[in-house]
């Protein structure tokens, strides 16, 4: 049976869904899951349509929350659908193992087949995509609404920074037109996802001043514990800051390392270069040019930062004309 037709059936087949994402979300998790929630709900108002997690995220909170939690029971006799999470250990709600039926819906690289049914559109830059692709597919069924759409549209727009990340091409922006068909809020949306505080941006002052090179051209930054509370910027924040050095001229992979509470959080973005393997040696993962992975102790810092100059070093001997 065709993929989409199946995962739809099944849909229809429940009376309780429960619509689970990956652990520390960011906007294709939280817009992918709350917007498949309201295309649920308007379509099927007799069901039980439920988007749980318990990570959170400042910079996404102006789009709402998602629900309480739930009695285990509710689990039993339920459809749970997980969305853009590669391996069942990031899955941000382990109750999801004692679902009557899984479902998992994903763009990255397929990894891990947890679900009874695994959809994975490598092909497409986001998990919100996959959704409104679903909606496009069966639009005499799934009702779209602004809600939705401004949902969707998130994730689409965060996972594709702004539409520059390998993946878009006509489909995806057919898409992201169907969704401004339903008169989102641009402006809105683009002020809460980034417009910064003063904090922030005085961070950035600090990364631009301090950030380090490896022989090949590996950009890096270590942000201590420390260094967050002098320039009063929570581990999220200053994770976000990534893409700052996007645009060093040979300076094909940039790398954040960011201290948590209790591990080191990485986050790996590049041209050209795919760093997802590099990633998945550290517990990590991801897209091609854009993952994250965790390190354990600081002395791994710089065994990863080898790997990645290597890495490097080998795209740029294959490919000289690099830049």
């Amino acid at each position: 049976m065709n993929e989409k037709l199946e995962i739809l059936n099944k849909i229809k087949q429940y009376d309780t869904i429960i619509i689970l994402r990956h652990i520390r979300p960011d906007g294709d998790c939280l817009g992918s899951s709350l917007g498949l929630r309201e295309i649920l709900r308007a379509s099927f108002p007799n069901k039980k349509i439920y988007s749980l997690g318990e990570d959170e995220s400042d910079y996404l909170s102006f789009l709402g929350a998602e629900d309480p939690k739930l009695d285990p029971e509710a689990y039993k006799d339920a459809l749970v659908i997980v969305l853009d999470t590669a391996t069942s250990e990031r899955i941000d709600n382990q109750l999801f193992g004692s679902a009557k039926e899984i479902i998992k819906i994903d763009h990255h690289l397929r990894v891990e087949d947890y679900g009874a049914t695994n959809y994975v559109r490598e092909d497409l830059p986001a998990t919100s995509a996959i959704i409104m692709d679903l909606v496009l597919t069966f639009k005499d069924e799934l009702k779209f609404n602004q809600q939705a759409a401004k949902y969707l549209y998130v994730g689409l727009v965060t996972d594709t920074g702004r539409f520059k990340y390998h993946g878009v091409g006509p489909e995806v922006m057919r898409m992201a037109a169907a969704m401004l068909e339903q008169n989102i809020d641009l402006d809105d949306i683009y002020a809460h996802l980034y417009i910064q505080d003063p904090k922030p941006l005085k961070l950035q002052g600090y990364i631009l001043n301090h950030f380090k090179t490896t022989e090949h051209g590996v950009s890096y930054v270590f942000l201590s514990r420390s260094l967050q509370k002098r320039f009063g910027v929570s581990t999220e924040e200053a994770s976000a800051l990534v893409n700052m050095l996007d645009s060093i001229r040979g300076h094909l992979i940039w790398i954040f390392f960011v201290a948590g509470k209790e591990k080191i959080r990485v986050r790996i973005r590049s041209r050209f270069v795919g760093v997802n393997e590099l990633a998945a040696k550290y517990h990590g993962g991801g897209h091609r040019q854009a993952s994250g992975a965790s390190l354990s102790h600081r002395s791994e810092i710089k065994k990863m930062l080898k790997e990645a100059d290597l890495l490097l070093l080998e795209y740029k001997t294959a490919h000289p004309e690099a830049f």
